[in-house]
Formats: C-alpha cells, sequence, structure tokens
C-alpha cells in the first residue's frame, strides 16, 4: 500500500488505551450478536468500551461507529487503526518513544511533530553511532529494521522481512559473503546480500530502501512493474528462483552420487510415471492441491517455474542478437570466520592466464523465427544455497483401479499450496482419521468447481450466506494439519483427468495419492486464500489455527524418507489484510537473538505478543526444523575447539558446509566437492578466493564431525589443479580456433552476391556452440541437430520445414562444423529453390551481428 500516513484530525478523541487492555478485550465477544474473534473491532472513543464484529460477520462495529459518531476504531487482531471520518486507516506515534536517527519517514523538517498516543507498541530503539562493540552486542537483538513502502510495494516488504528472519539463509549471506558471485544480470544476489546486511546491522537505520533490489525483480520479471498491488507469494517464488540462477553450481560428480545414494530407496514399483503432463508444466516447483496436483506439480530437478519467474529469456536469434558480453572476473569478497582463521596456502604458483583474444564481429544470414527455447541435449543437475534450504521431495503414485498397476513420481517442491478444506471437507476428513482409513478421493481440495449460471448463482449465494453467518454456527476451527490432510489426501482421476495406464494402453479411472520423501530445512507452506473465477474472484478469509512450535509432518511422510527430524518450528508468518482486490500486507517474525516475536509493517517494526501471532490470518508461513539435538551438537564441537590440542594436521572444510552445521538441524555429509575439482586439487578459476571457499580445523574436530557426519573428502593440503590447467588451456585454443574459422568462412560467405547453395543450420543448436565457444558454456554442444527445421516429402527429400528457426550459412562453413561435431541432416537451398522461396513464408532474411570478445 501506498505511504499516505497524513496525521488524522480526529486522533484527540482516543482515551487512554493501553495494549495490554486491548489484549482482553481481543478474547472477548461482539457485545452485539456474540460472535468472537479473530478480527475483532474496539472503539477507541473516550469513555467507550464497546467491541464489535467485522465485515466477515454482521460488521457490528461500523453499524456503531455511524450511529454513535464515533470515529476511530482497532482492529484487536492486528491493531491497526481506522478512521470512518477520513475513510482511511490511521498510523499512531508512541507516547514515549524516542525518535530514532535518520530520515523521518513522516514528515518533513518544516512539519511538526504530531501529538503522541499511547496505542501502537514502541518501535524497536537503534544503537547510537557513538556507542561501542561489546560482547553484549550479541545478545542485542538485530534485524529489526523496517522498509520504506516504495508505492503499493507491501508485498515485496512482507516477503523480504519472512526471508530475512530464516536463519540459514541471513547467515549465508553474513557470513560466506565470499561466496555470493555471479555474471549474470540484475546480480539480485548482490542486491540482497547488501540489503540484508544494512537489516542486521549493529548500528543499522530505523528502516531501509529497498530500491536497488525492487529495480533488479522488475528487470527479472515484468509483472513487478509499475505501482499495481501484487501478490507476496508470486514475488517469493519470483526471488527465490532468480537467486537460485545466479547463484547455482553444477553438482559434483562424488557429490551427486551421495545425493542418489541418499534418495535412491524412493520407490520400489514401477518405472516414473511422465503421464500426460506438458514440458511447460515440468519446470516449476510450486505443489498444489487436490486436483490439480496431479498437474502442477514439478518433475524432479530444478527448473524455471510455470507462469512465476522466467528470468530473462534467451537472446534472439533473429535481428540483431545481443553481443556477447566476456565473463567478468568476480572480485574476492572476505566474510567473518567463526571457529579457525587461517590463509590456504596454495602448493603452485598462479596459473597462466589464457584468455580467448579479442576477434571481430562476425554476421551470420538467419531466417528470423521465434526461438523454441528447449536446451541441452544432457542435464546437469546446480545446487544453490536456496535449493539447500528450501528444497524437499515428495513421492507421487498413481494406481490405475482396472489392473491396480502403480506407477511412481519423485518431484521436488519448494513450497507447499494447500488448500482451506470447508466443513464438509472437515468432517469427511477428520471421520477418515478417527476411523484410520484413508479419505474418499476428491473428498477435499477445491471446492469451487460449480459449472454453469444456475450453479453459479448457487454458489454466490453460499459464500454469501457464510460470510454473513457466525463462525461457530460452521462447525471447528481449520487447522493447519486439516490443510495439510487435504493436500495429501488422494485424488481420484476420472472424466477430463483420466490417467493414462502404460499397462491397460488407456485412458483408466485411477487414484493418486502422495507422500513426503524429504523434507526441507525450511517448509514455505502457502494458503489459497485466493480463488479466482470467471465472472469474480473472492478471498477465503477463514481463519487457519496454526502452531508455533512442535508442527508435525510424520502422518505425511513416505516409509522411504530419510529426514530423522519430522516437527518444525515458525519462523515467520505473511498476513494479507483486505479482500481479493486490494489489500495490505504485514509479516510476523521470530527474532533470532532473543526469541521474541515482531510486527513488520512496512518501515514500523513493533513488538507483538505470540497471541497476536495465532489469531493472525495467515498465508505464506514458514517453519524450521526443530533443532535442540543440533545446538547440542554444536555446542560440543565448540568446546572440542576450544581445547586447542596440539595437532600436527590441519584440515580444510567447505565455509558453505561449516555455514549449514551452524544453522541447520540436518545438515548432511560434508560437502568438500564444492572447492575441488574432479582430481582433488583446487580448479585454476577458485584458487584466487580459495580463503573464501575453506575454513580451516583443527584435527580433533575435523574427525568429530567426519564421524558425526560423513562426506568429504579430507583435505589437509591446497594445491592448484595441473591437470585442470592444461585442460583449460586446451579448451581456450579449441575455442578460439572454432570462433576464428568460423569468423573467416562466414565473412567470405557475407561477401558472395548470389552463392549457388546455402546450407541450413538449426539456430536451436547454433546457440549452444555459440554458448561454448564464447565460454558461457562449458559442455559442447553435441552433434548439429537439423531434425526440428528439416520435413521429409513422400519421395523421401529433405526440405527445410516452413517457418523454421533455422540459420543460413555456406558450404565450407556446414562442412567444417559437420567434421568437428557431426549429425544432420544435411539441408541445402539450391539458388533456383532459394529465389522461388516465399519471403513471408521464412519470415524475411535478416542479418544476426554478434561480437565475440575475450573471455
Amino acid at each position: 500500500m501506498g505511504d499516505s500516513r497524513d496525521l488524522c484530525p480526529h486522533l484527540d478523541s482516543i482515551g487512554e488505551v493501553t495494549k495490554e487492555d486491548l489484549l482482553l478485550k481481543s478474547k472477548g465477544t461482539c457485545q452485539s450478536c456474540g460472535v468472537s474473534g479473530p478480527n475483532l473491532w474496539a472503539c477507541l472513543q473516550v469513555a467507550c468500551s464497546y467491541v464489535g464484529c467485522g465485515e466477515s460477520f454482521a460488521d457490528h462495529s461500523t453499524i456503531h461507529a455511524q450511529a454513535k459518531k464515533h470515529n476511530l476504531t482497532v482492529n484487536l487482531t492486528t491493531f491497526r487503526v481506522w478512521c470512518y471520518a477520513c475513510e482511511k486507516e490511521v498510523f499512531l506515534e508512541p507516547r514515549l518513544a524516542a525518535q530514532p536517527p535518520g530520515p523521518s519517514p513522516k514528515f518533513s523538517e518544516q512539519d511538526s511533530a504530531p501529538p503522541s498516543h499511547p496505542l501502537k507498541a514502541v518501535p524497536i530503539a537503534v544503537a547510537d553511532e557513538g556507542e561501542s562493540e561489546s560482547e553484549d552486542d550479541d545478545l542485542k537483538p538485530r534485524g529489526l529494521t523496517g522498509m520504506k513502502n516504495l508505492g503499493n510495494s507491501c508485498y515485496m516488504n512482507a516477503a523480504l522481512q519472512a526471508l530475512s528472519n530464516c536463519p540459514p539463509l541471513t547467515q549465508f549471506f553474513l557470513e560466506c559473503g565470499g561466496l555470493v558471485r555471479t555474471d549474470k544480470k540484475p546480480a539480485l544476489c548482490k542486491s540482497y546480500q547488501k540489503l540484508v546486511s544494512e537489516i542486521w546491522h549493529r548500528k543499522r537505520p530505523s528502516y531501509v530502501v529497498p530500491t536497488s533490489l525492487s529495480h533488479g525483480i522488475k528487470l527479472v520479471n515484468p509483472m513487478f512493474r509499475g505501482y499495481a498491488q501484487q501478490d507476496t507469494q508470486e514475488f517469493l517464488r519470483c526471488l527465490m528462483d532468480q537467486l537460485h540462477e545466479e547463484l547455482k553450481e553444477p553438482v559434483v560428480a562424488a557429490a551427486a552420487a551421495l545425493t542418489e545414494a541418499r534418495d535412491s530407496d524412493s520407490s520400489d514399483t514401477d518405472e516414473k510415471r511422465e503421464g500426460d503432463r506438458s514440458p511447460s508444466e515440468d519446470e516449476f516447483l510450486s505443489c498444489d492441491s487436490s486436483s490439480d496436483r496431479a498437474h502442477q506439480l514439478g518433475a524432479g530437478g530444478r527448473g524455471r517455474r510455470r507462469g512465476h519467474c522466467h528470468g530473462h529469456p534467451e537472446p534472439a536469434a533473429h535481428g540483431h542478437a545481443a553481443a556477447v558480453t566476456a565473463v567478468h572476473q568476480p572480485l574476492p569478497d572476505t566474510s567473518p570466520v567463526h571457529l579457525h582463521e587461517g590463509h590456504a596456502k596454495l602448493a603452485s604458483s598462479p596459473p597462466r592466464a589464457s584468455p580467448v583474444r579479442m576477434g571481430p564481429s562476425y554476421v551470420l544470414k538467419k531466417a528470423q523465427v521465434p526461438s523454441s527455447g528447449s536446451r541441452r541435449r544432457k542435464e546437469q543437475r546446480y545446487r544453490s544455497v536456496i535449493s539447500d534450504i528450501f528444497d524437499g521431495s515428495i513421492l507421487s503414485l498413481v494406481q490405475c483401479l482396472t489392473c491396480d498397476r502403480v506407477s511412481t513420481t519423485v518431484e521436488t517442491f519448494q513450497d507447499l499450496s494447500l488448500p482451506i478444506p470447508g466443513k464438509e471437507d472437515l468432517a469427511k476428513l477428520h471421520s477418515a482419521i478417527y476411523q484410520n482409513v484413508p479419505p474418499k478421493p476428491g473428498s477435499c481440495g477445491d471446492s469451487s468447481t460449480a459449472q454453469g449460471w444456475l450453479a453459479f448463482i448457487v454458489e454466490y449465494i453460499r459464500r454469501f450466506v457464510v460470510s454473513c453467518t457466525p463462525s461457530w454456527f460452521w462447525g471447528p476451527v481449520v487447522t493447519l494439519e486439516d490443510c495439510l490432510a487435504a493436500f495429501f489426501a488422494a485424488d481420484e482421476l476420472k472424466g477430463d483427468n483420466m490417467y493414462s495406464c502404460e499397462r491397460c494402453k488407456k485412458l483408466r479411472n485411477g487414484v493418486k495419492y502422495c507422500k513426503v520423501l524429504r523434507l526441507p530445512e525450511i517448509l514455505c507452506i502457502h494458503l489459497k486464500r485466493f480463488r479466482h473465477e470467471v465472472m469474480y474472484s473472492f478471498k477465503i478469509s477463514s481463519h487457519v489455527s496454526f502452531p508455533l512450535e512442535g508442527l508435525d509432518l510424520r502422518p505425511f511422510l513416505a516409509k522411504e524418507c530419510t529426514s530423522q527430524i519430522t516437527t518444525y518450528d515458525l519462523l515467520s508468518v505473511i498476513c494479507h489484510h483486505g479482500t481479493a482486490g486490494s489489500g495490505h500486507y504485514i509479516a510476523y517474525c521470530q527474532n533470532v537473538i532473543n526469541g521474541q516475536w515482531y510486527e513488520f509493517d512496512d518501515q514500523y517494526v513493533t513488538e507483538a505478543h505470540e497471541t497476536v501471532v495465532q489469531n493472525a490470518e495467515a498465508y505464506v508461513l514458514f517453519y524450521r526444523k526443530s533443532s535442540e539435538e543440533a545446538v547440542r551438537e554444536r555446542q560440543q564441537v565448540v568446546s572440542l575447539a576450544a581445547m586447542r590440542e596440539p595437532s600436527l594436521l590441519r584440515f580444510y572444510v567447505s565455509r558453505e558446509w561449516l555455514n549449514k552445521f551452524n544453522t541447520f538441524a540436518e545438515p548432511g555429509p560434508i560437502t568438500n566437492h564444492t572447492f575441488l575439482c574432479s582430481h582433488g586439487g583446487i580448479p585454476p578459476n577458485k584458487y584466487h578466493y580459495i580463503d573464501d571457499l575453506v575454513v580451516i580445523l583443527p584435527q580433533n574436530v575435523w574427525e568429530h564431525l567426519y564421524n558425526r557426519f560423513g562426506g568429504g573428502p579430507a583435505v589437509n593440503h591446497l594445491y592448484v589443479c595441473s591437470i585442470c590447467q592444461v585442460e583449460i588451456e586446451a579448451l581456450a585454443k579449441r575455442r578460439r580456433i572454432e570462433i576464428d574459422t568460423f569468423i573467416k568462412l562466414n565473412k567470405a560467405f557475407q561477401a558472395e552476391e548470389s552463392p549457388s547453395v546455402i546450407y541450413c543450420i538449426s539456430m536451436q543448436w547454433f546457440r549452444e556452440w555459440e554458448a561454448f565457444v564464447k565460454g558461457k558454456d562449458n559442455e559442447p554442444p553435441g552433434p548439429i541437430d537439423n531434425s526440428r527445421i528439416a520435413q521429409v516429402k513422400g519421395s523421401g527429400h529433405i526440405q527445410l520445414k516452413q517457418g523454421a528457426d533455422y540459420g543460413q550459412i555456406s558450404e565450407e562453413t556446414w562442412v567444417y562444423l559437420n567434421n568437428l561435431y557431426g549429425g544432420g541432416p544435411e539441408i541445402a537451398l539450391r539458388q533456383s529453390v532459394a529465389q522461388l522461396q516465399d519471403p513471408d513464408s521464412l519470415h524475411g532474411e535478416q542479418k544476426i551481428e554478434a561480437e565475440t570478445r575475450a573471455v
């Protein structure tokens, strides 16, 4: 929401009200109809103690205000104040709060300070600039910094505050800053790192302005441009996906083997079911519920999300292509080490640089056709701090009801989108739970399946009646466990959603059910409060009760699940106040230093009681694995490190893994492969910032960690790998020769006015080759694949497919590339044929200019 916080002229009518009084009133009921909370409203008029219900029921609070001419009222769940006379929200200053240093969020220097009122809790104090740092500073709460609203940016501010209070992620950006390296634009990870550093600085300002990150996210996804209100969950998905893309690294073969060994027990039935999902549906990671789940669970591995954040599209291969930029060497960064510090001594001198030399620009004749966008014949696995923290996996099983064949799929998720079950769904769920039998397929999930005008009218009337009826009439309160049970309930696959059985070789009725195979370190849960129908949109405002501690996921685990810790504690919750058309986002987060809960409302940060958090209208929740045992483990390691036993050996451990050990409940095996090459040495491109990648441990600490977690390998000597250096120089030479030869042949082709024959090459393959020779991709493109642009006529003659995405090269260039990479088929356009081709059918011939630069 915007930052319209002008002084309300009706504030003088407020009586003396304390937060304790309001908390007491929040436990009461509406004085007119008797309905209980949440979201009751209390009148703030002097000497008036009226408490009434809100719009979710009969809105007696508004009726009282209009009848009595009492202008100001406060929500007893969120403590937000509304003025009926001004018809806007009012923001109150604390009576005794000292003005924090830094720019005032409300008033210019010419304005006078408003009269103070005691309602809103005192903002968090900040350290004086002259205050010296001491050991006590570690016990003072940090991270209590607000964010300025940039114009309807509350959705972004709430999401960033929730992420900021996820300790594993924040600790990575604070303690492993040297690992935040990327050459991908817009370098959102750098903007986020800077923002986190400002928020958690000991001498933080009262609020920060997230301009850089806001600008970067708008470059990534145009949907966030402008000043319209957006969905905070969409923003979270886009931000986390972009952070992953910028920070991801290939999974080393040895590390991948450890992961596969850990997950290999996922299924003992038939092969994975690919079903009838389209490729686009396989490229996102959010798990949705009910009948949607069959189509909206992303396949294993990590990819782009459908409809959320697609990053920058690949450079078009027609028109004027973007110039190929050089790969910039990232600047070395420093980050503190808490266990032991030391410079890693390398056993050899820095390797000689072998850059690709500067080359002239080249031009490729090209028929302009949109890129197909598919990529790579060999799928490379990647990981990042985002996937390490938030990724889990689900084992999905589909049973054919005709032949009883069961097929399985392991699907990666980064958040769970849960339905909010209605009264009938709750009754079926609870009946199934109490009788210890699986619920009826399709009994829970989205209830908005009405079709046709009559059903639409009936559904509209039903929702209106529900909104006007007290909540106690509709039965028990919905719990988060109910939402999870609804999500994991079996789905009946029938009608338009029938299952394609590979054994029956036809569409069959089936049942789909799923269980969690691997639990994430931090579990992100999204409650599906918004429904968007053809004719209207609405919000489900039902209160969902959620635990602050001890969320137990054991009922939803697959028997093959390897996670040892199955309970979660709440870290933060994002709330939406308003309707489907408009509203305001805030976040409640628990401070990791003092364990206290705080409300983050744009640039205002106030202390919040646990009862306020539990009564919040949750939209997105972040849960962290319970970590009592991990805390004891860390204390034991600190004791071992303090012993300082004399040792002839010292060992190097991955700094990123040590950060996991310090913040994860289950850090997993030691992953020293992240700073080693396949030959056991330091890759030449990492030698100059090796201090950012490793931490030195005494032998007794290393042995304790290795015996406890396994992994490895043990490293007590660092050296630059000479084998990798030779391979790098050979690869640079190969790239230089290939690109220079292509430029030479292509220049000759461009100089020909009317070549007798023109060869066609798939632009998809050419872009992969181009990325390889310019150092953007370390893997060669594989054989030439012209199958996408070729079609075979009845006579067996191969012709160019109409509208194909192809480029035009000379015969000499085709022979050169074909001798290097092989493949085909060969497609040649003779001069007479080329002249007869309809230019419109080939979308016109244009030139693509690309610049080759040093890598």
